[in-house]
């Protein structure tokens, strides 16, 4: 039986453009599952080290002991005028910035690293130092927390509610990026097995420091009056983040991977789907989650008009489904699927999320499964060519579907930047520099390939056939590497005139387990990450629990509590 054959839904329905831009985060999203296994391994955290001046400035230790290893959140805080804070990926500083350090550092350690991870890109770093981050404050909600806190007061829930964070990254690199750490250094370690688990606990520590640094600044202003940040102020507080063009082009690039990614969480609804019919106690549950994913859609607001329609449009739905839960248990979890149908991809990705969380029993092994194997691009030249075809006809003909010799078809190009070497989207009849263009155009190299097959070519090997076509071996070997892959191939155009990065830039940011997706324009956004999550001493009651579907109180329940 095939892999397809294998999942509840079909790769052509699962991969296309408009519908991973629709994708929410499940209890199999990186951020929900690094945090259980901080809850099922009891990891414990600690702030060995807080100095900072009386303007703030300084660095922060936090450190975290896995019971096997000790990992060292290293910040540095620094003082910016207005003029000087940028989000923009050219900033030369940061309000914050970062690096996650394998072990305990040392007061030499401190020193290195206190010359060179402010200038981020333009410093040094090593092989011990596995994550390089940087932050802005939000200073609007930063300043608000800081007045409150030095009146011994909470900060206002409706404000919380709005912006969500104290701080967003603008970067979080790892992986062999300026000189951190390679993968392969920590690829065998359980605890950073799955994808971005290390960036991703960078990024909770970050968090905390957040709430440090805060609770310092109204310390300095208020003095005996001040008071810490509650547990609920706390928890209603994530991390910003805002993530641009640089993350599009890596799912493409990375076929092996989004095939993981996409394929455990499509197993993991093929498990629940299975199922026989629902009891009364998991019926109830999925129930009750559908009225608090109601609540937390009800608190997405966002600027972009069309997002606007969207989630008003979602939150008719959801109230469609709960009504439809009241009338009673259904034959089977796939009948839920079923209902989903004609609605819009956002119900339909959003409940395929809700089905997932509650089966925890049987689908959390499936985060073992979302690491890609290395990829190793070498061309099978022995692979009949009639078998190359065959693999074409029955995974790539969605690429074939596009007429390239439209001007529509190929109305972008993605390059990237000298300055910055990071990735950009032109529009390839405006500017110039098409001729530079960088490798993700896979449909269009797929149909060129198909192109070329002569009529008669039944005799012939893919060595033979390529052996003079060089500028066709990529798209072959890709061919011949994803026909095992299903959920490999993005099925749409990333060239064509109406392409809207976002889409690729939601898909992988809710593999993380962010929320509140908030487009700025079609080539960036900002999220949340961890608002809602469990603080260090909660995880043992609440890592299990869809945190990243939070509910924040109402500013005047807040308020008399």
């Amino acid at each position: 039986m095939s892999a397809v054959a294998e999942t509840w839904r079909y790769p052509d329905t699962v991969m296309g453009l408009k519908r991973i831009g629709s994708t929410f985060p499940s209890r199999l999203s990186f951020m929900p599952s690094l945090l259980r296994r901080m809850a099922r391994e009891n990891w414990r955290f600690e702030a060995p080290v807080i100095e900072l001046d009386e303007q703030g400035e300084g660095h922060v230790l936090i450190s975290v002991d896995t019971g096997e290893r000790v990992y060292t959140l290293i910040a540095f805080a620094h003082r910016l005028s207005p003029e000087q804070r940028s989000d923009r990926v050219i900033a030369t500083v940061w309000d914050a910035t970062f690096t996650l350090f394998d072990g305990r550092a040392s007061a030499e350690d401190i020193t290195r690293l206190a010359a060179n991870v402010p200038k981020q890109e333009a410093g040094r770093c090593q092989a011990s130092e596995l994550v390089l981050a940087r932050a802005n404050k939000s200073v609007r909600m930063f300043d608000h927390v800081v007045e409150a806190l030095a009146r011994g007061q909470q900060p206002d829930m409706a404000m919380i509610r709005k912006v969500g964070y104290l701080m967003r990254t603008t970067a979080v690199y790892g992986s062999g990026k300026f000189g951190v750490a390679d993968r392969g250094k920590i690829a065998d370690r359980p605890e950073f097995a799955a994808s971005f688990h290390v960036e991703m606990l960078a990024v909770y520590l970050v968090r905390l420091f957040s709430f440090v640094l805060v609770e310092h600044a109204a310390k300095r202003r208020g003095g005996a009056q001040a008071v810490a940040l509650s547990p609920a102020s706390k928890q209603a507080l994530g991390i910003g983040n805002a993530t641009g063009l640089g993350m599009a082009p890596y799912l493409i690039n990375h076929p092996g991977l989004l095939h993981a990614w996409f394929n455990s969480k499509e197993q993991a609804l093929t498990r629940v789907c299975q199922q026989r019919k629902p009891d009364a106690g998991s019926w109830s549950d999925f129930c009750a989650l559908v009225e608090q994913v109601r609540g937390h859609v009800a608190q997405w607001r966002v600027d972009d008009t069309d997002y606007q329609r969207r989630i008003a449009l979602l939150e008719d739905e959801l109230g469609a489904l709960s009504q439809w839960c009241a009338t009673g248990q259904p034959e089977g979890w796939g009948a839920v699927i079923d209902w989903c149908q004609g609605k819009s991809l956002d119900c339909q990705e959003l409940t395929v999320s809700l089905l997932i969380e509650g089966h925890g029993e049987l689908v959390d092994e499936l985060c073992d499964d979302q690491q890609a194997a290395k990829e190793v691009c070498i061309l099978d030249a022995a692979m009949p060519l009639s078998r190359l075809v065959d693999c074409l006809d029955e995974y790539y003909t969605w690429a074939l579907a596009y007429d390239f010799d439209l001007p529509e078809n190929q109305a972008r190009f993605w390059y990237t930047s000298e300055e910055k070497l990071e990735p950009r989207f032109g529009f390839r009849w405006q500017e110039e520099g098409s001729e530079w263009e960088m490798p993700l155009t896979v449909a269009r190299d797929v149909s060129a390939l198909y192109a070329a097959i002569p009529e008669n070519y039944e005799d012939q090997s893919c060595g033979a056939f390529l052996a003079d076509k060089p500028a066709l071996r990529a798209a072959a070997i890709r061919v011949q590497q994803n026909a095992l892959r299903p959920f490999a191939e993005i099925r749409g155009n990333v060239i064509a005139d109406d392409c809207l990065p976002i889409d690729l830039l939601r898909a992988k940011l809710a593999f993380f387990g962010a929320s509140k997706f908030d487009p700025k324009s079609d080539l960036w956004t900002r999220i949340n990450m961890y608002q809602g999550a469990p603080l260090p001493d909660q995880l043992a009651e609440q890592a299990d629990t869809p945190w990243y579907f939070c509910v924040l109180p109402e500013p005047e329940a807040e308020a008399a509590s």
